[in-house]
């Protein structure tokens, strides 16, 4: 097995390239580390900046390496021949690559007698476990979090509720694009960047994935999922909440207690050595005992009875327990029907939901660290149904 790692990428969308370097930078560049070492290989644009800021034990100069190369060739080097220069220089012959890993210049490199192979396994498995910086930085994000959470709701507590029930905003009708844009700014102000974010009510909030569009209604359930990227560390905060403006029917009453219970049970059984598969499934099995039953509606009748379902949609809880967070909204571990033991130094998502047509969808989701004997709740923002 080869001890050198390579990645070719750049570390404002790669997650694994921000961690080896901690500096984010547009374009793809060059990482590798041979026999403990690691090194850049920066283009004169970023040379300076890379030298001040990358976390590597060395900074090489692309066009250094590129002018011989191009004086023999006659034409400008591909940047396989640039990394095969490097590593011949040094005497690698081998790398291995993350499953991203771009396919033409695997083959670039072979050509050039560079063995490249990549596996199953997590490039950088110790971005599981969460350094005490790190922690910082996902407890600050989702202090941005929580701040657009705050202006998300405020927003809609400030609304008036029209006679046709809609929601209205200084005499226009309020949409989730407006209660979004609310939300992301509030996060901008702070240094948080919002992509997606989430503001679905009535039918829509039971698609987990809806973004939102359109008008808000009153007495209807909208869930906000709130997950912005801390664009000084580049770790991310992730918070659901689910409100009503108005009335709350007893049958959405009844759902969200359901979703918030589960939420406390998956919570108290988090702690290190705990299979997430167990979390999730006494989260599955809670909201079976109290009759809320998960099944499709294109070959099955209506869970409950309290649901006007239509038909041809997933209802109940069919989506996973929870998930990593950090440097990518989505990360290992996973809390759910696949298999994943807990560890100490886990930053782990808790959001189970519960969504029926004709009631609505409720989700609530906090981050907890995994510590020595249990785990610690990071998030601080408060959960109420009903605001008015």
């Amino acid at each position: 097995m080869s001890d050198t790692l390579l990645i070719v990428a750049d570390s404002e969308r790669n997650a694994d390239m921000l961690y080896a370097t901690r500096m984010f930078a547009p374009d793809a560049f060059i990482w590798f580390r041979h026999r403990g070492r690691s090194a850049v290989v920066m283009n004169d644009l970023e040379i300076d900046r890379a030298r001040k800021e990358a976390r590597v034990d060395e900074v090489i100069s692309q066009t250094a390496i590129s002018r011989p190369l191009e004086k023999r060739l006659g034409r400008q080097a591909k940047l396989g021949e640039v990394i095969a220069a490097i590593f011949k220089q040094r005497g690698i012959r081998a790398a291995r690559v993350p499953s991203s890993f771009p396919l033409a210049l695997a083959e670039q490199l072979r050509r050039r007698g560079i063995r490249v192979r990549t596996d199953d396994r997590p490039f950088f498995p110790q971005r599981e476990i969460k350094r005490p910086d790190e922690v910082r930085a996902i407890e600050r994000a989702l202090r941005i979090t929580e701040a657009g959470l705050a202006a998300g709701i405020a927003t809609i507590r400030a609304a008036r509720i029209a006679r046709d029930g809609r929601l209205t905003l200084t005499g226009a009708t309020l949409t989730s694009e407006r209660v979004r844009a609310e939300i992301d700014i509030a996060m901008t102000r702070l240094g948080g960047i919002g992509a997606h974010t989430i503001v679905a009510g009535g039918a829509q909030a039971c698609d987990p994935h809806e973004r939102g569009h359109g008008p808000l209604r009153a007495h209807q359930a909208i869930i906000l999922d709130v997950f912005p990227r801390d664009e000084r560390t580049g770790y991310y905060g992730d918070m659901t909440r689910t409100v009503v403006r108005g009335r709350v029917c007893d049958a959405l009453r009844h759902q969200f207690e359901a979703v918030r219970e589960a939420q406390r049970v998956a919570i108290r059984a988090i702690r290190p050595g705990v299979n997430g598969r167990t979390v999730h499934r006494a989260v599955q099995r809670l909201f079976e005992e109290r009759g809320y039953k998960t099944a499709d509606t294109t070959h099955t009748s209506p869970p409950v009875s309290s649901a006007r379902a239509a038909a041809g949609h997933m209802q109940g809880f069919f989506h996973g327990t929870g998930h990593g967070l950090g440097l990518a909204v989505h990360e290992p571990p996973r809390i759910g029907v696949v298999p994943a033991r807990l560890k100490a130094g886990h930053v782990v998502t808790v959001e189970p939901g519960l969504y029926y047509h004709g009631v609505g969808g409720v989700r609530i989701e906090d981050v907890v660290l995994i510590t020595a004997d249990g785990c610690r709740v990071l998030s601080r923002f408060p959960v109420e149904l009903e605001i008015r």
